[in-house]
């Protein structure tokens, strides 16, 4: 099976308990997104607030510290068009940054667990990636049930 997800550490200590989830996830999205023999994967980046916070300013203007940022190497037409037609190159389909502290955070202020937040946010990164947005509501209900599907396809629900 083709490995999908590279892993970087930036400001925090490497964790195999991450690595598992993270893998899961997204071994997930791409198998759902018909996407499993596709020689793509992401470049996931898990990071510490000060990092995130400094990427956020960088590239969107936003000085201030965030869970998740996406950064699409593709269209979403172009990532149809590789889906339809295959794409034998290795490629990165585009790069996820995450704050696990920030993670941390929300799992305690949602009352669910580290799990499911570290999850959610893989698959809502995946799906930015895949050219969706949730801006307008039309849009967010699309996107919103793409990311359930893939958290109860594991069972990882909300208040576990």
């Amino acid at each position: 099976m083709k490995q999908h997800v590279e892993i970087i550490y930036d400001g925090i200590e490497e964790n195999k308990d991450y690595e598992n989830i993270i893998n899961k996830v997204i071994e997930k999205c791409f198998e759902n997104e018909k996407m499993s023999e596709l020689k793509l994967y992401i470049s996931i980046t898990l990071t510490c607030p000060s990092k995130i916070k400094e990427l956020n300013n960088k590239y969107r203007n936003i000085d201030k510290e965030t869970d998740v940022l996406s950064f699409p190497m593709f269209e979403k037409n172009e990532i149809d068009k590789i889906i339809q037609e295959g794409y034998d190159i290795d490629d990165v389909l585009g790069d996820i940054v995450i704050s696990i502290q920030r993670v941390r955070q929300q799992a305690v202020e949602y009352g669910h667990s580290f799990e499911r937040e570290l999850s959610y946010m893989c698959v809502h990164g995946f799906y930015h990636l895949m050219g969706y947005d949730h801006i307008q509501d039309e849009d967010k209900v699309v996107m919103r049930a793409k990311e359930d599907e893939i958290l109860n396809q594991l069972n990882i629900t909300r208040f576990k």
